[in-house]
């Protein structure tokens, strides 16, 4: 620390975490553009932008490890540093500019907002399980930087030993796991300056970035009666999950469907004639589908599958629809990957709900992909076939496969959600009505008024 190292603009590579479907690719076009505006503004030498979906057409791109090899031979030389952020990241160029200038880019850096565990969670394998604060990993909204020495001993350790074909299911955790080589590496060094506030806060005058944290809303939300709700359950589940989706979010839904494995007239439960299966629900999901496409009446443009116990808000969904185009093939979520280290495919994990629009489903079915067992995972099997048929998987962080007490506060305080997953060890019912029910805040046009959400 201490001296100022004067570091020039161009020194800096830009990488927005970027996707391909229309509404993103848009929007990091736009963060591109004002990264380079500001430059030209400066009268600097313009950087270097790159949107990480535009490049190399690699499927796991979006995990970014697999590019450390390209970012090594290609920057190695001229560069200082690689600064990757999303497309919501609002970045200060000059503040930028002086807080990476205060750390030397000749040594092995790796910066971030720090966010850590207060319990060990199911979504990073419990790791850390005695102390989990003691782990720190970046928060991606906030911006995060690699130098060029750790950038380019990680394309090397890559190129020796490639990476293992595995789950990825928290990026920012497992990224933060890799570079740190259980303490070969570098630990992630916190940046107050690299910031989540939303832009117009009083707080960010410090700040080099900050993130527009608002549910996304593109013109009137999305009409009730087009969205399609299709509720996974089976005969156990009817008395204890049933009554919590009755109680909290089911009046929010126009068109909604209980799936099960019995018919049950009092919820009532419609038996697609498709037995129960412990692990995956692919028979039962492909089922789903079907009917969506060939039996509902209308012509509802979108659908969503959950799971009997996800907790989900129609409510913002149908704000946060109203950025996507029912015309275009869109499968939607929170987005895992699997294998992407060779090959492999991204899906959406089910838990969060999955949501489809109805020309996604149309493709889908016409292409005769299907389970290869009645009980293979339907999300799995859903993201092989959209790969297969070079449907891009659309990823939004604000859908969540566990529960709040899941994910680091951090995270969590520039989200407003639309769903979370799991009844486990706590009161469903208060968690949607503390984190997910339309309540005053929505009615201020999407912007946060503090509310209560206890420690969930």
């Amino acid at each position: 620390f201490g001296e100022k190292v004067k570091i020039k603009l161009k020194e800096i590579v830009f990488i927005i975490q970027s996707q391909s479907n229309s509404f993103h690719s848009k929007r990091a076009e736009d963060l591109k553009r004002d990264i380079l505006k500001q430059a030209a503004d400066l009268g600097k030498e313009l950087p270097t932008v790159l949107l990480i979906h535009q490049m190399n057409g690699h499927e796991g791109a979006w995990t970014i490890l697999p590019l450390m090899r390209d970012f090594s031979v290609t920057y190695g030389r001229n560069s200082s540093w690689i600064f990757f952020c999303e497309e919501d990241t609002r970045i200060q160029v000059v503040k930028l500019l002086e807080t990476l200038g205060r750390f030397d880019g000749s040594k092995e850096w790796f910066l971030g907002k720090a966010l850590y565990d207060e319990e060990s969670t199911i979504i990073h394998h419990y790791a850390f399980a005695e102390n989990p604060t003691v782990f720190k990993f970046p928060d991606f909204a906030a911006g995060w930087a690699l130098s060029i020495p750790l950038v380019n001993k990680l394309a090397k350790k890559l190129k020796s030993e490639p990476l293992k074909s595995d789950f990825t299911i928290d990026l920012k955790h497992e990224i933060a796991l890799y570079i740190w080589q259980k303490g070969e590496g570098p630990h992630l060094t916190p940046v107050p300056e690299f910031c989540t506030y939303d832009v117009n806060s009083y707080k960010v005058d410090h700040c080099a970035t900050t993130f527009s944290n608002f549910l996304p809303l593109c013109g009137e939300p999305v009409k009730k009666e087009d969205v399609f709700v299709a509720v996974k359950t089976c005969q156990k589940f009817h008395g204890d999950r049933i009554p919590v989706v009755k109680q909290t979010w089911e009046r929010e839904a126009a068109l909604i469907e209980y799936y099960s494995d019995y018919a049950d007239i009092s919820i009532p439960t419609i038996d697609l004639g498709i037995p129960n299966t412990d692990r995956g629900h692919c028979g039962k999901t492909f089922a789903i589908l079907e009917r969506f496409l060939n039996h509902s009446s209308s012509r509802t443009p979108w659908l969503v599958i959950v799971d009997d116990d996800t907790l989900i808000s129609i409510f913002r969904l149908r704000k946060l629809l109203s950025c996507y185009d029912a015309n275009e093939p869109v499968f939607l979520g929170e987005r895992y990957g699997y294998g992407l280290g060779t090959g492999g495919y991204s899906y959406i994990t089910g838990g969060g709900g999955m949501v489809f629009s109805r020309i996604a489903v149309q493709k889908l079915l016409a292409s005769k992909c299907q389970c290869y067992s009645m009980d293979a995972p339907d999300d799995m099997v859903l993201g092989m076939c959209f790969s297969g048929l070079g449907i891009p998987i659309t990823h939004s962080p604000l859908f969540h496969q566990a529960r709040p007490m899941d994910y680091p506060k951090g995270y969590l305080s520039h989200q407003i959600p639309v769903s979370f997953h799991k009844h486990w060890n706590i009161d469903p019912v208060k968690v949607y009505f503390t984190w997910l029910a339309p309540n005053t805040e929505e009615s201020l046009n999407g912007k946060k008024v503090g509310y209560n959400r206890e420690d969930l």
